[in-house]
């Protein structure tokens, strides 16, 4: 995209945007690479980037990638073990191949993670600026990956500090902790080392040192938090089964998380339409720019604003985030601390 619908690089749509699938559109020539496979078409257009994208933590997540012959790959800690899942699309088919003990399980839950229980069609457009970028956005569906704890220990991470800090701390604690992503990697058709990891599973998280935190850049306030949520991970993990608020309030029960956070998760683990992120430092300005010229709109205002899209509060938001109408910056950014550095 070109001109004003081009997004700008914010903290809140580089969090949940769009990412690139290098050769989306070319044909998937890489063959079969000795996984578990799945082939499934979709009634919709489909975008791996706009769907796939809000799960990925930095350009250097260890858990996601994208490859040239455009498949994104994924490792997850599935509730039978470490996957790894490559998934692409050739001809309006999506071809899935998966490796290691939660192989099946990420095959079952592909067309979910998806947009298959996404509603797309429930979502009426009340502003000129949303329909365009619904228009030009055909691809956008909200993934539901059925996993709570790996979207809720990095949307943790990513409290009241930098994205580079968040995404540093993840990427630094999963490479480290984590376990080697099962299968081949996209290494095998990239031509280099694949490099993927999956998240180290709750017990691993408890026992890592107050040392590493501090060298992770993770403040003590964050990673008790953390360590409070691993204490409870199949509580946390049985929220998938409840409805999107009711998953918020099983959360929010852990001091530490609120409504921000809770938010966050729902949103990828539930594909919940109307989880609207508040407490967010940028996004009520951005909605409330784009919708009113209220460049100092605060959550109340936002909220006021979204209030037509009741229902689909969260897709109305990603549309506007999509649309690029972000207001100019005028203050400093938001100051990079290292706390691992003290």
């Amino acid at each position: 995209m070109a001109g004003r619908f081009d997004p700008r690089p914010t903290r809140t749509t580089v969090r949940g945007g769009h990412v690139v699938v290098p050769g989306q559109a070319r044909a998937d020539r890489s063959g079969g690479l000795g996984g578990r496979t799945r082939s499934w078409v979709p009634p919709w257009p489909l975008d791996l980037g706009l769907v796939l994208g809000p799960l990925r933590r930095g350009p250097a997540d260890p858990t996601f990638r994208t490859t040239p012959d455009g498949a994104v790959w994924r490792a997850s800690l599935t509730p039978v073990g470490p996957g790894t899942l490559r998934v692409s699309v050739r001809a309006g088919v999506v071809e899935g191949e998966a490796w290691g003990p939660g192989a099946e399980w990420l095959l079952e839950q592909l067309p979910l993670m998806l947009g298959e229980s996404d509603d797309p069609d429930a979502f009426e457009p009340r502003h000129r600026l949303v329909a365009v970028a619904r228009h030009r956005r055909p691809g956008l569906r909200l993934t539901r990956t059925g996993l709570v704890l790996e979207s809720l220990i990095p949307s943790i991470l990513e409290q009241k500090v930098t994205t580079d800090e968040a995404y540093r701390a993840w990427r630094l604690l999963v490479r480290k902790y984590g376990v080697p992503a099962p299968g081949p990697g996209p290494g095998a058709v990239a031509g280099r080392g694949g490099g993927m990891f999956v998240m180290p599973s709750p017990r691993v998280w408890a026992l890592i040192p107050s040392w590493e935190w501090h060298r992770a850049g993770v403040d003590n306030k964050r990673a008790s938090t953390i360590l409070r949520v691993v204490q409870v991970a199949r509580r946390m993990e049985e929220a998938v089964g409840f409805d999107a608020g009711r998953a918020q309030e099983r959360l929010e029960v852990v001091a530490g998380v609120g409504p921000w956070t809770s938010a966050e998760v729902v949103q990828r683990s539930h594909g919940a339409a109307d989880a609207v992120t508040v407490g967010d430092l940028h996004l009520p300005g951005i909605v409330g720019y784009a919708l009113a010229g209220d460049r100092d709109a605060d959550d109340a205002v936002m909220l006021s604003l979204l209030e037509p899209y009741a229902g689909q509060r969260h897709r109305a938001a990603r549309l506007i985030l999509l649309s690029g109408r972000t207001p100019a910056r005028r203050q400093p950014r938001m100051p990079r601390g290292d706390i691992g550095r003290l």
